[in-house]
């Protein structure tokens, strides 16, 4: 690539993540020290040491006054004022908003204990830091996140204070300056409440540790092993593009910087495929901005869902991780199809081995990886059991001596290459590939480890990934150069520091636009919160919808894009999902829907990530398209219809929540659904590409459309031939708590007085833990029910609880317990689903035989 377009590439990078402005000389050294030490005060309050030593234990308040000062801080140093402002030097006046903002959005900390002595009651001091750190923060959106994030958080400042004089059914009584002020800047209300607790606690230590494995040389691995496995197959580039994107997105949460680390190898070999600039730019967009919704390390908006949605880390990946995996299946398929249908043949030529060698290299590669993750796996859960809380300090030297062997099997493969030659196409072996860079998984392990078995917390356990990714990174090539005999251990002892700290500069400066957009949308939820707002949403969506729910899904799937065009997807999901998701859940329960709320907080996140790539704004289209030198519009077009698979997920999953894993009993019914889904998300790509074996008739379109929705929804045809529930007394509500099994959902029919004094009934469900009594189940999940006679009453409900998140209000009377009725399996309609698309297939297969006969 010509080393303008590869500038401007970086540029587009840097504007988008980084911030446009690089810097040399004392300025330079000035911004880059500061962002280091952002990371490590990070790596410090996400870490046990604070507790452990008893020095610099923060509060929430404080730890979130550090976070937003430093990052004020660094958005005036790295984020130019305009387009024509300087990138290689800092001007006074961005010096002078730094220091400003810096104190600004410090004063909590620095003054927290006379602040704290005088709530609600700002001096004029607390006024006057207030104000500035309102205009300061506004201005540092305008520059790092951009224009609309800012107008938006300026048109909520506006609905506050002209609340009365606006039309009735917007209108409120207001607030006056003062109020304002206080309630943004020195509470947790405002500017300093969850979104930005959660960019302190979570998300710049995943996004630390992301930009730290990458630096350590992993992306790059990804992307060497997808084209290993994959590059001597019809169409490879582009399955080398989705399947490397699916592995970067499990450590970065950035839709740009993956289209570009990715993309400027894979769009140019794409192209000479024969897949032409368009659809080239397309694919590789539609698979990087689905990194964003790839587990483990999901964008920054999954972490906020802890708190919006009131579950562990650990469940929101659980649910997330079918509809993830079946998206880039669906992808994976359509590039195929897009090769058969432009005849594009393998570009590599595929090794010349006998079937039968074949067939035992990967045999024994599978079985031998297999095996050796099943060893790791029982040696670790033995040590556990066996030595209990004690136990780390057993694995961490077998860690040790795991990571030194793999590391051992790395040197005796070659380097891998630092990119692919789009000239000299040459493929690399499998597994001597795969072998070179498997220490890379360690750091990955440990979080999964400590997320999904240890269950630690998301912070602490991306601490010990992190750590485990420090000690790699700084011993890596040191110990490849012993195991090589070639010396130069301490040079590569050096290299390793280096990249350490390079790492923690990339994490740091990659945080700063969210942690500005973060505390922007602080402002927004201040003024919801405020106001009333969200109370009044409920009749606005409600008129708009006529009360119907897929209307007011597509309601929220358009104001999602539109928000897109300008807001990135963190505020998009904080505004949407403090708005818009309790409404959905609110007007579907009284509709008579069990709409799970974790489906329509994943629902809004999968809308926010599209706006990626819908036009006319989508950044990471526009990061393609000037990979490939085309029309961006074009591209995001094209990038829309491949974005289909994804986008209809979120309408499926919010009605049929087994595909995220809910209401799924055992581990057949669990690879029942998983199939399923993947064999309907294939047929919708074949429908969208109106091709299969071969170009598809209409009549097979609507078949294989009409097996789409078999697949997806069976519910949906059982349920229109038989009632999914019938209805018990409510004063059985203890039996019927006491026999479900483990985490599944009591479902009830409530009735009561809103806060408008309308009698109301609707359907609300929620999660009961553990097997045991029933009564102390529901306690629990924060119910306390009373029963007198045959009449139940909501007597108690805990705050934050899952029964508040779920609908349940105090002082309700429960009207009926929902059962499930009997009737057939659902599962059954996958038969003729199934019967559906063979008809097709074999239809098309014979069709394709008939010119060969004649």
């Amino acid at each position: 690539m010509e080393p303008m377009r590869a500038a401007h590439l970086q540029q587009l990078v840097a504007d988008a993540d980084t911030g446009g402005r690089q810097t040399v000389g004392s300025a330079g050294r000035i911004l880059f020290g500061v962002a280091v030490l952002w990371s490590l005060f990070q790596l410090w309050y996400a870490s046990p040491l604070p507790f452990a030593l008893g020095f610099g234990v923060l509060n929430d308040t404080e730890a979130r006054a550090i976070h937003l000062a430093t990052g004020l801080f660094l958005a005036f140093l790295a984020c130019p004022a305009l387009k024509s402002s300087p990138r290689d030097r800092i001007p006074i006046q961005d010096w002078l908003l730094a220091l400003a903002g810096a104190f600004s959005g410090g004063y909590l900390f620095l003054f927290y204990n006379s602040v704290a002595q005088r709530p609600g009651q700002p001096s004029a001091m607390d006024l006057v830091m207030g104000t500035a750190g309102m205009l300061i923060l506004l201005e540092a959106t305008r520059r790092s996140v951009g224009l609309p994030m800012a107008a938006l958080a300026v048109m909520f400042l506006g609905y506050i204070l002209l609340g009365p004089r606006l039309p009735d059914v917007i209108a409120h009584k207001g607030a006056s300056v003062t109020r304002l002020l206080s309630h943004m800047w020195l509470t947790t209300e405002g500017v300093y409440g969850i979104a930005l607790g959660v960019s302190v606690g979570y998300i710049f230590i995943y996004v630390l540790f992301g930009a730290l494995l990458d630096r350590a040389g992993a992306g790059n691995y990804m992307m060497q092993v997808s084209f290993a496995m994959l590059g001597h197959l019809r169409g490879g580039p582009a399955k080398v593009a989705v399947v490397s994107s699916a592995l970067n997105g499990l450590i970065s949460g950035s839709s740009v910087s993956n289209v570009v680390s990715g993309g400027i190898f894979t769009i140019p070999l794409m192209k000479k495929t024969g897949y032409g600039g368009i659809k080239a730019g397309a694919i590789e967009t539609a698979s990087s901005v689905n990194g964003q919704i790839m587990p483990p390390v999901m964008g920054a908006a999954a972490f906020l869902m802890v708190e919006y949605v009131g579950i562990p880390y650990t469940d929101i990946i659980k649910h997330a991780f079918l509809p993830a995996a079946i998206s880039y299946v669906a992808l994976f398929y359509i590039v195929h199809l897009e090769a058969l249908k432009l005849g594009i043949e393998p570009m590599a030529r595929a090794r010349e081995r006998p079937v039968g060698a074949k067939l035992l290299r990967w045999g024994l590669g599978l079985s031998g990886t297999i095996a050796v993750l099943g060893l790791v796996y029982l040696t670790a859960t033995g040590v556990r059991a066996l030595l209990g809380p004690a136990a780390p300090w057993a694995l961490g030297p077998l860690l040790a001596a795991l990571y030194v062997a793999l590391l051992y099997t790395s040197s005796r493969c070659p380097d891998l290459p630092t990119e692919i030659d789009v000239n000299r196409l040459i493929l690399p072996e499998t597994w001597p590939t795969v072998q070179a860079g498997l220490h890379f998984l360690i750091p990955i392990g440990v979080l999964i480890w400590s997320l999904m078995i240890e269950e630690l917390s998301p912070g602490l356990s991306a601490f010990w990934a992190t750590a485990t990714l420090l000690v790699l990174m700084i011993t890596q090539r040191p110990l490849l150069a012993v195991f090589r005999r070639q010396g130069g251990v301490a040079a590569g002892l050096r290299q390793g520091v280096e990249e350490v700290v390079r790492g923690l500069d990339d994490g740091a400066r990659s945080m700063v636009g969210i942690a500005v957009a973060t505390a922007c949308a602080g402002i927004i939820v201040g003024a919801i919160t405020l106001t009333g707002l969200g109370l009044r949403m409920t009749d606005f969506v409600e008129a708009v919808s006529q009360g119907n729910v897929v209307l007011m899904l597509l309601f929220t799937a358009f104001v999602c894009l539109v928000l897109g065009m300008g807001v990135p997807t963190t505020a998009n999901y904080i505004l949407v999902a403090t708005l818009i998701a309790p409404v959905i859940v609110e007007l579907g329960a009284q509709a008579g829907l069990v709409i799970p709320l974790i489906a329509v907080h994943l629902f809004v996140f999968y809308y926010g990530i599209m706006g990626d790539i819908t036009p006319p704004v989508g950044l990471a289209t526009f990061a393609a398209a000037a990979i490939s030198g085309e029309d961006p519009i074009r591209t995001g077009i094209q990038g829309s219809v491949y974005a289909l698979r994804t986008a209809v997920l979120p309408f499926i999953f919010v009605f049929n929540p087994m595909l995220l894993l809910i209401d799924v009993r055992g581990w057949g019914e669990m690879l029942l659904v998983t199939l399923a889904a993947t064999a309907a998300s294939l047929t919708f790509a074949a429908v969208t590409l109106n091709y299969f074996q071969t170009r598809s008739r209409w009549w097979e379109t609507a078949a294989l459309l009409l097996a789409t929705v078999m697949l997806f929804r069976p519910d949906f045809f059982i349920d229109r031939l038989y009632e999914p529930y019938g209805e018990v007394s409510a004063a059985q509500i203890f039996e019927v708590a006491t026999r479900l099994p483990e985490k599944d959902r009591l479902v009830l029919v409530i009735e009561g007085l809103n806060v408008e004094g309308e009698r109301v009934r609707k359907t609300v469900a929620v999660q009961v833990g553990a097997t045991g009594e029933g009564r102390k189940r529901l306690a629990e999940a924060g119910l306390t029910v009373a029963v007198l006679g045959d009449q139940a009453d909501v007597t108690g409900v805990r705050f934050g609880s899952r029964a508040k998140k779920s609908g349940f209000e105090q002082g309700w009377t429960i009207a009926a317990v929902k059962v499930p009725a009997p009737s057939p399996s659902a599962h059954w309609v996958y038969v003729p689903a199934v019967a559906l698309v063979a008809l097709v297939f074999f239809t098309q297969q014979a069709r394709l035989r008939r010119p060969a006969r004649a």
